[in-house]
């Protein structure tokens, strides 16, 4: 059987690789150093894990779908992905990429799913965009995994509710540990704190909600479900920014974590946005024999 070795949620910010590494050194931004410093220590929470194929959360950001037909979930199975979109490349010069897909256990996945009750959509013509690609970026640069690539309507109201995120994570959580095959798989998603895109509160100092923002990272890093549930609707996300509902897409990587103590939580504040990292182990953390 398969066996879930980690399990990682984080934002994604599209401007870490130009901000850190792409940028001449004397004109880096402030936090630069430090930023790449607590990447490569998470980077390391996956390495740990020794993964050898990822299940991926993200959400396409109006490249490949749109408000008259966007899917509310969606799994891809494809052989090979592409992936980086043009105004990706030319925002934030992030570098295409060709990812090895999984269609095994795409379509045992895609069965799962229906048999527990979510109807999804399947594209056999997926191309990745940044939600994806960040956390190859700085957690698996290499990108030398496959994935299997599922994709969340975070942006087009209405949207489901928390509970059905959380209990879409559980679902994929039972449909890997009943997967009948020996090998390691480790789960990625991302999504957002408090964030504003193209409203009044973008380009602040901080996030638009930095007391949200840490409310939200407590829930997740105590699997604190019961808060979550009651506290997390797209009224509220709206109030705190107008694209966090992208944390419904971190309300379901704890669904597929299951509602533990994370094994690894870190954080930075940045300008106009705060990054988080969580990991969980669900088997045991593989850092505890290396200490021992």
């Amino acid at each position: 059987m398969a066996t879930l070795t980690a399990v990682l949620a984080s934002t994604h910010h599209p401007f870490y690789l130009k901000a850190t590494e792409l940028t001449p050194e004397a004109e880096r931004m402030p936090q630069a150093a430090e930023w790449k410093r607590k990447v490569e220590a998470y980077r390391e929470t996956l390495t740990a894990a020794q993964p050898e194929l990822l299940v991926m959360v993200g959400s396409d950001h109006f490249h490949q779908f749109f408000l008259d037909n966007y899917p509310t979930f969606l799994i891809g199975k494809q052989p090979v992905y592409d992936a980086t979109y043009y105004n990706e490349e030319r925002e934030f010069s992030i570098p295409k990429y060709t990812l090895a897909g999984d269609e095994d256990l795409s379509g045992y996945m895609f069965q799962g799913l229906l048999d527990r009750g979510f109807d999804f959509s399947i594209s056999h013509e997926l191309k990745l965009d940044h939600s994806i690609i960040c956390p190859i970026i700085t957690t698996r640069p290499q990108a030398d995994l496959p994935v299997v690539p599922i994709y969340t309507n975070i942006f087009a109201p209405p949207l489901p509710s928390a509970r059905r995120f959380y209990e879409l994570g559980r679902a994929i959580r039972s449909i890997i540990d009943e997967y009948p095959r020996d090998i390691r798989i480790a789960a990625i998603g991302t999504g957002h704190l408090s964030l504003e895109l193209g409203g009044p509160r973008q380009f602040g100092e901080h996030g638009p909600d930095p007391e949200w923002d840490l409310k939200a990272i407590d829930w997740l890093a105590r699997g604190d479900v019961d808060a979550v549930l009651e506290d997390v609707t797209f009224e509220k996300l709206s109030q705190s920014g107008n694209a966090t509902p992208g944390f419904l897409d971190l309300v379901l990587m704890l669904g597929i974590a299951g509602p533990e103590l994370a094994a690894y939580v870190d954080q930075l504040d940045l300008f106009h946005t705060r990054e988080m990292y969580v990991t969980w182990y669900p088997n045991g953390d593989p850092r505890e024999a290396v200490r021992a």
